[in-house]
Parts: C-alpha cells; structure tokens; sequence
C-alpha cells in the first residue's frame, strides 16, 4: 500500500494512504513537531472530517497498536505448520519489575522456553532484541512459543 507525502508549505508534511473505501486517513507532522491523526471527507478528500491531535507518545503508542498486530500475524503465518507454537503479543505495563532493566535480566527463554523474537515501541519495531536491550513501560513484546511457554512469559514479565 502506497503513502502519499504532500509538503504542507509553512506547516509541515501530511503523509496519508487511501483505504479500499476511497477514504484517506494519515497524519499531519508540523515543523513544531507536533503530530495530528487526520480523516477525509468521503466526498472530499483535501478536506478534513476530523483531526485529532497526538502527544508524541500517543502517537508512538498508536504506531505501536498499529504494526504489532501486523508482525503478530506475519510470524503467526510462518509457524502456521509447527503444530503447537504460537505467537502473542504482551505490553509491558508500568508496574512490571522489568520496566528499565534489561531484556536479559528477565531470563525468559531459559526459564519459560519462550523467545521474545521483537519489540513494538514508540511507532517502531525492534527485531531480534539483544539481552541488552532496556524494556521499556508501554513497550509491547513479541514473543514466541507453546502455550504454557507464553503464558510463563507474560507473567513473569507483568509479576504475576
């Protein structure tokens, strides 16, 4: 799918695609950094039915719930034929004991035989984290394995 990025002239970029439906939703990035969801008219496509201003985490957090489902599915697919592996995402909440420390530190695959295979954050996905990489509250992490597996490494990553 294609993304339009039209230069806004004294305001900044807006980058958008067009959906099945002819509609077009995207975003408005200003100079200021500043960032708006934007949604068409169905009739009128250079005119706004809404806008609605993002923080920059909302905005990274609206990434993130965007693209992780896609990876999600995408790795599903590839393990579609391993029968009993599956693939879950799991957000890191702000009370996990491993928000700031390092992937490491969690010792996921070892004690549970799970793999956390990427991490969704801020609009971005980080592929193959090494056991070095800090977690991060609002992070939301793919992981990959059987279902007990899974079910180990969301609790251990949330302290349940």
């Amino acid at each position: 799918m294609d993304v339009e990025e039209t230069p806004l002239p004294g305001i900044g970029v807006r980058r958008e695609l067009v959906l099945d439906s002819g509609r077009r939703v995207g975003i408005v990035i200003h100079r200021d950094g500043e960032t708006e969801l934007i949604v068409s008219k169905l009739d009128d496509p250079d005119a706004c039915l809404a806008s609605i201003p993002l923080s920059v985490q909302e905005a990274a957090t609206l990434g993130s719930l965007l693209g992780g489902p896609q990876l999600v599915a995408q790795l599903s697919e590839e393990h579609r034929e391993l029968p009993g592996i599956r693939t879950i995402q799991v957000p890191l909440t702000r009370n996990s004991p491993f928000a700031g420390r390092s992937l490491g530190d969690a010792h996921i695959r070892s004690s549970t035989g799970a793999s956390i295979v990427a991490i969704a954050r801020a609009g971005e996905i980080l592929p193959s984290p090494a056991p070095s990489e800090e977690l991060r509250a609002e992070d939301v992490l793919v992981i990959v394995g059987t279902d007990e597996g899974l079910a180990a490494a969301a609790a251990i990553l949330n302290g349940s």
